[in-house]
This record gives C-alpha cells, sequence and structure tokens, in this order.
C-alpha cells in the first residue's frame, strides 16, 4: 500500500506544481506537453492526479503515532533520562566499593 501512496503523492504534487504555473503565469504545462486541455493524453493525466488525490485523502485522517518520529535510530522517549537520587546508573565515576 505504501507504494500506491507514494505514486498518488507524486501525482498530487504534479497537478499541484500544474495549479502554481496556472495561478502564476496563466500556463498549463500539461497542456502545453501533451497538445492542449482537450487533447486525450492531457486528461489521463488529469484523470490520474485526481485519482492521486483521491487516494492521498486517507492520510489526511491518518493519526500520527509518537513511535513514527524517529530521531537517529531512537525514538523521542528514548532521550529522556528517569534517574533518581537513589538511582547508581547516572553516577559512572563514582568508585564502587
Amino acid at each position: 500500500m505504501r507504494t500506491i501512496q507514494r505514486i498518488a503523492l507524486v501525482l498530487v504534487i504534479i497537478g499541484a506544481l500544474n495549479w502554481g504555473l496556472i495561478g502564476l503565469f496563466q500556463w498549463d504545462l500539461v497542456a502545453t506537453l501533451f497538445g492542449g486541455q482537450d487533447a486525450a493524453l492531457s486528461r489521463v493525466v488529469y484523470t490520474l492526479v485526481g485519482i492521486g488525490a483521491l487516494c492521498c485523502l486517507p492520510l489526511l485522517f491518518d493519526p500520527i503515532h509518537e513511535e513514527d518520529h524517529v530521531n537517529n535510530g531512537a525514538t523521542r522517549s528514548d532521550n529522556f533520562k528517569y534517574a533518581t537520587e537513589f538511582s547508581e546508573e547516572n553516577e559512572p565515576f563514582r568508585d564502587k566499593e
């Protein structure tokens, strides 16, 4: 499923860039590349972008889990130290008798 979501995301990015070009410069890149807005290939690209957007909709509602955020192989909760004043684990320079 990850591969389909990545492909859908690429299609949505292509569509967003095309809309950005239309908004800024009134220039439709897809229509220019594939022979106008009414050309069959342009309509296929527009349709694929729309399907890609539909495939990305579940990502909008996907919950973000804390363990998904990884920092150098360790989760955020691994960065905390839960030592107490009675713990000997955080006193490496103390001579053990």
